[in-house]
């Protein structure tokens, strides 16, 4: 997962690099592809909406190890549902231990839709995260990403 927050970074980097106007003759020349940006949603820079959600620690507080174990696999096969369904594209736990736990980054530019499906969470339904949800705007290629990533995995969760 922390490659993965590198490789975000480097795409949030690489994506605002090149936001001069260009010519169609440089477009063609930099590799622009024309279709992959149309079904990505990209505009012309490349980038699009998202909504970013910053999962924050809830004010409950499981004791029991096998209720905190399972609710945990329940939040990692909602996660796995909507990845699946394309509404959710990057997802990954802080390292850190601190009040915010992860983030998600959501193919939706409503905050509103974003919201409806945060609260299906197994863990935002027991209290013990909280969503904070945010328009962001970044790289359309974020969205090939869980393509890529299943050529990486060697275990998967949902396993």
């Amino acid at each position: 997962m922390k490659k993965s927050l590198i490789f975000l970074f480097l795409l949030l980097c690489c994506g605002f690099s090149g936001l001069s106007q260009k010519t169609e003759k440089e477009s063609a020349k930099s590799g622009y592809n024309a279709e992959l940006a149309k079904k990505l949603g990209a505009d012309q820079y490349g980038m699009k909406k998202y909504v970013m959600a910053f999962l924050k620690k809830g004010t409950v507080s499981l004791k029991d190890s096998a209720e905190r174990a399972n609710l945990q696999m329940a939040h990692l096969r909602n996660i796995i549902k909507l990845a699946k369904e394309g509404k959710l594209i990057v997802a990954g736990p802080f390292l850190d231990n601190q009040e915010i736990r992860g983030i998600f980054i959501f193919n939706l530019e409503s905050v509103e839709e974003a919201t409806q499906l945060t609260s299906t969470d197994p863990a935002v339904k027991a209290g013990t995260l909280i969503m904070e949800l945010h328009p962001w705007y970044g790289s359309a290629a974020l969205i090939e990403s869980l393509k890529i990533h299943k050529s990486l995995e060697k275990v998967s969760v949902a396993d």
